[in-house]
């Protein structure tokens, strides 16, 4: 009896233990995935013009302390995985300095003006800015770049100019450089000669390029570009598709960013550009915030979505365009009619807009089943990751005005049981079907909400039936939305992990 007793207590114990391990990995993620400070730069100003905007990019906002300043105490739970990417215009001088700021567009050197702290030489004052970046917990220094030399430096030979400036990224620590608009953005030599040229000078430096797609293959990154959030999801899912037939260039990465679309980065295994912040409500003169309406996604109060893609990450990188990918033929159509002030983008109230995406995509894997043919049914997107990782996501959609999550079953395909499982958005009960899986009863299943630190056994919540493995969308979202933070809206989004019992 007394042996029994014991070894129920081991028994129990043991799974306590067990339920308790995280299922996400406490090492931070590689992912080239950052946080731009275009949209905060905007914020603080109340969108009162570009050359306001420029002016925020600043030490002060930076590292003060005032009202909506301290900008690099953002995302605490996960600065450890992005880079801190500054945008236009810290390589500028301030305009009060300077009657034509323009010309100074390109420089790629820490403007002293702008950030009067930081002293010596450009390399010196750039580690330092660099240093103090990663002190405060970011993964590292990110720049906006212009796809241009300024015009003060014409004098300089541009082979000279790109080569001066890309050894002392090297030399500073930069990690990551955002080639944007410029005199040369859609300079198919110049695009081509920045990617490599960084590789043999700047090894340690992510080089984004942007513009024209097959720019996609022979960089380390592909931004997808601007979009409106009103309509941003069948935008971006529209334009990685685009981009899947192609085939990166080894050593190129070829990884696709598609900006502030976390879980459509997840699904379609991209990186991601954060761009929405902390400062939630009115802008500062009161106005609403016409890059993050409140009207549709409110995307503000998503930051936990935020931290879920990110962390899921850690357990499954991005990878590059490799032309394997399964695109739907079905199209899904959303709309919207604007009112006053819901986008950056100047729009006539009354104004209509439309886009249309595939209903489903998938990467590596084949299209994932969707019991549903309703015509607000979400897209859903899946990929099979390079590590057996895989990520299924549905995404909702914009519909007249209003934001439709309707949940759907979807069935998947899994190669390997012993992988993880990342699910995403508003899904309903998902089927998981194997090639192989062991006995049942010798096994446990195991689910995180990804922005928690402890996982939760779930197996006999879990339906086991010929090789498959149901999962309920109930569990799916008391699992993916039990670490969720207080007033956030944020969809589900959780790890899932099958171990055999020992």
């Amino acid at each position: 009896m007394r042996k029994a007793a014991l070894l129920l207590l081991f028994i129990l114990t043991t799974e306590s233990l067990l339920a308790q391990q995280s299922l996400v990995p406490s090492t931070p993620s590689t992912a080239p995935d950052y946080f731009c400070t275009w949209n905060i730069q905007g914020y603080v100003t109340s969108y009162t013009g570009s050359e306001a905007m420029r002016n925020a990019m600043d030490e002060e906002n930076l590292f003060g302390s005032g009202a909506f300043q301290r900008w690099v105490r953002f995302f605490p739970e996960i600065r450890q995985d992005l880079l801190l990417v500054l945008d236009d215009s810290w390589d500028i001088p301030a305009v009060s300095n300077h009657k034509n700021n323009n010309q100074y567009i390109g420089t790629l050197e820490l403007d002293v003006t702008r950030f009067p702290s930081f002293r010596g030489s450009p390399v010196e004052r750039m580690r330092q800015l660099a240093d103090s970046v990663e002190r405060c917990g970011w993964r590292g220094l990110g720049l906006w770049v212009s796809a241009q030399k300024a015009e003060v430096l014409d004098s300089m030979n541009e082979d000279v100019f790109w080569t001066t400036r890309l050894r002392d990224a090297e030399a500073a620590h930069v990690c990551y450089w955002k080639v944007d608009w410029g005199r040369r953005d859609r300079d198919d030599t110049f695009r081509r000669m920045i990617a490599e040229k960084a590789r043999q000078l700047a090894p340690n430096l992510i080089l984004e390029n942007a513009m024209k797609e097959h720019y996609a293959t022979f960089s380390d990154a592909f931004r997808t570009y601007d979009v409106e959030n009103i309509i941003a999801q069948p935008v971006t899912i529209e334009r990685v598709c685009r981009l899947l037939s192609l085939k990166a260039e080894p050593p190129a990465r070829g990884i696709i960013n598609c900006e502030d679309e976390p879980y459509i980065a997840v699904g379609l295994g991209c990186a991601i550009g954060i761009m929405r912040h902390p400062f939630a409500g009115s802008l500062p003169n009161g106005r609403d915030d016409e890059a993050f309406p409140a009207t549709i996604r409110d995307l503000k109060h998503r930051l936990d979505e935020v931290i879920r893609a990110v962390r899921w990450h850690r357990i499954a990188a991005p990878f590059g365009v490799d032309d394997d990918s399964h695109i739907d033929s079905i199209q899904l159509h959303d709309y919207w009619t604007y009112a006053e002030g819901e986008s950056w983008v100047h729009h006539t109230p009354g104004e209509a807009v439309r886009a249309q995406a595939p209903a489903r995509v998938s990467r590596r894997m084949s299209l994932p089943e969707v019991a549903s043919s309703a015509t607000d049914r979400p897209f859903v997107l899946a990929s099979r990751y390079p590590n057996g990782a895989t990520a299924v996501a549905a995404i909702g959609r914009t519909l007249d005005r209003s934001y439709v999550c309707r949940s759907v079953p979807v069935s998947i395909d899994i190669e390997k049981w012993s992988a993880p499982i990342g699910l995403f958005g508003s899904l309903g009960d998902i089927t998981l079907r194997f090639a192989h899986l062991p006995n049942p009863k010798t096994l446990r299943v195991l689910a995180q909400d990804l922005k928690a630190d402890r996982a939760s056994d779930i197996t006999s919540a879990c339906h086991f039936r010929n090789n498959s493995l149901t999962v309920s969308e109930d569990i799916i979202r008391r699992i993916g939305l039990a670490a969720a933070s207080y007033g956030d809206i944020s969809d589900p989004g959780l790890v899932i992990s099958i171990v055999q019992r020992k």
